[in-house]
């Protein structure tokens, strides 16, 4: 128990008695609060378990168990953990080692909500537009939500409100609904096997999502259904594929019934048949009939920006926000470190406001080794590595106490530069007066850590007993502990010999090339057959 300032005695660790979760045996251990706890051993001895299905797993159920039955019933609770008894667990957050994939809505710039004090900065400081094509100097009209007098043509208009400037709101580009992609019908799959006829269902749309009766349009219409596709000429191929929404009057005979009659019918070409079938999809049944005709492509109309044409008109520091989201990180801060410079006198106080607000939250990123990222990176695109780093800088910005956050092997992904940042957020999670307990296996974070537990011996039935728990210092000199000698540099590991570099190519090589992806550029590379090859380097360096 440690004493506070009026004297009373306040616990001073989670007291964890009879933890049964997964392969753990009945384990007793203490874990400190306000440090950081680590928790060692080989995969399979019961880390996680310890960390999540006890920790973790009774810190939230407990939070949730003092909301009432009416909150509880409409949020996700952990089960009870199977242990005797848990005392003094604070409130509990975890920080997956693999977070979930987010959206097709979703970006970096959303994801870290960066992009929130973006959209203020050029919604309130922004050089603004007027309906005729006039730009007009930043004032503080929007933000006081009073019109604007154009100057040049005296038309006068409201600047843009920061939602207004949102693709996932009023700002979204109306042909791509804010997604910066559009599907289209790729027409290579319209007749995937050319040398059936279209009697024979050359034309697929017309076999799976129309009347078969388009086959006896497209004979009235000029073209010739009986011979193979490939055989038809270029303008028998156009009516097909593009043919227009003629009406003809057909006798149709029912192949099921044998019942006929006549009736109008209207041409449905190949491409509008998919169209048409799109435009009526009302769930996940219908849009997989549909799909397989599909192709997604960058929006013609906004440029996979997501942006309506408006909402990419405000200027600030001479480029729009399109432009300043298609930034890396560490470049944005830059940019936006000159903004209130580039202002009046009168609205600087407003613009070092805002600013403040947006490098607060960049400079964590940056630490973690994110900085390499641009806003409009499309968030399902990130490593598992990346989002996490992503949770644990939101962590860190929503300046909670008293909670106990639990992360899950945070070193994944991580190069060895990036370590000082992710140790420089656990000790702010800390010194707010948090408790991190981590699982974890680089030794330069176990080694940041005040407390170690170290679980095992061994993985699965042999594992879930607690080796040894000390500081650092303690686990070095312990003789029980597996992962001492590793943490005080004595141990090395040495799992295989290396080939000589004579030899790498001896069995064969397979060579990779590519073009830009993300942040590689476009390369060249060998790599040995039948060799263990690593690829390594800083975050974010591809």
């Amino acid at each position: 128990m440690n004493s506070n300032p009026e004297g009373k005695t306040q616990p001073a660790c989670i007291e964890v008695r009879g933890a049964r979760v997964h392969n753990l045996k009945g384990i007793d251990v203490d874990v400190p609060l306000h440090t950081i706890t680590a928790i060692a051993g080989v995969s399979g001895s019961g880390k996680s378990s310890l960390a999540l299905g006890v920790l973790y797993s009774e810190g939230s159920r407990r939070y949730l168990e003092a909301l009432s039955t009416y909150t509880r019933r409409r949020m996700t609770q952990a089960e009870k953990a199977q242990v005797d008894d848990v005392r003094y667990v604070p409130a509990a957050l975890a920080l997956h080692q693999r977070p979930g994939v987010p959206g097709v809505r979703s970006t970096f710039g959303t994801s870290t909500e960066l992009l929130n004090s973006l959209r203020l900065l050029f919604s309130r400081l922004a050089h603004h537009r007027c309906p005729n094509g006039h730009y007009v100097e930043p004032s503080l009209q929007v933000a006081a939500m009073k019109e604007i007098t154009c100057p040049v043509c005296g038309t006068k208009f409201y600047g843009p409100g920061a939602e207004d400037l949102a693709f996932n709101s009023g700002g979204a580009c109306k042909t791509c609904g804010g997604t910066g992609l559009v599907r289209t019908v790729d027409e290579s799959t319209l007749v995937p096997d050319e040398s059936l006829t279209i009697d024979e269902g050359a034309v697929l749309p017309w076999q799976t999502l129309m009347w078969s009766l388009m086959k006896d349009i497209a004979r009235e219409m000029g073209v010739r259904t009986d011979v193979p596709f490939k055989d038809l000429s270029q303008k028998e191929r156009d009516i097909v594929f593009h043919g227009p929404a003629v009406k003809r009057h057909m006798i149709y005979q029912n192949q099921t019934t044998g019942a006929s009659g006549e009736m109008d019918f209207t041409y449905f070409n190949a491409k509008y048949t998919v169209e048409n079938a799109l435009s009526r999809v009302k769930d996940e049944k219908g849009m997989k009939r549909v799909e397989r005709f599909l192709k997604t492509g960058v929006c013609p109309d906004c440029h996979g920006t997501r942006l309506s044409e408006a909402a990419r008109a405000p200027r600030l520091r001479g480029i729009s926000l399109d432009q300043a989201c298609t930034m890396t990180l560490s470049q944005l801060v830059e940019w936006v470190n000159g903004v209130p410079a580039s202002l009046p006198d009168f609205m600087r106080p407003m613009a070092e406001s805002i600013c403040a607000s947006f490098q607060s939250v960049a400079k964590r990123l940056v630490d973690l080794g994110l900085g390499y990222i641009a806003l409009d990176r499309a968030a399902s695109t990130l490593s598992t590595g990346e989002r996490q780093r992503m949770q644990l800088a939101r962590a860190v910005r929503n300046r909670t106490t008293g909670v106990l956050y639990v992360l899950d092997e945070p070193s994944i992904g991580l190069h060895p530069a990036n370590i000082d940042g992710l140790a420089g957020v656990m000790d702010d999670l800390v010194d707010d007066g948090n408790s991190v307990v981590l699982v974890d296996h680089d030794t330069r974070i176990l080694a940041r850590a005040d407390w170690l537990i170290e679980m095992g011996p061994k993985a699965g039935a042999e594992g879930g007993r607690v080796l040894a728990t000390g500081t650092i210092a303690d686990m070095e000199r312990n003789p029980a502990s597996v992962i001492g000698p590793y943490l005080s540099g004595k141990t090395a590991v040495r799992v295989r010999n290396p080939i000589a570099k004579a030899h790498l190519f001896d069995i064969g090589r397979i060579h990779l090339a590519t073009g830009p992806v993300h942040t590689v550029k476009p390369l060249a590379v060998a790599f040995p057959k039948g060799r263990l090859s690593v690829v390594t380097g800083v975050s974010g360096s591809g």
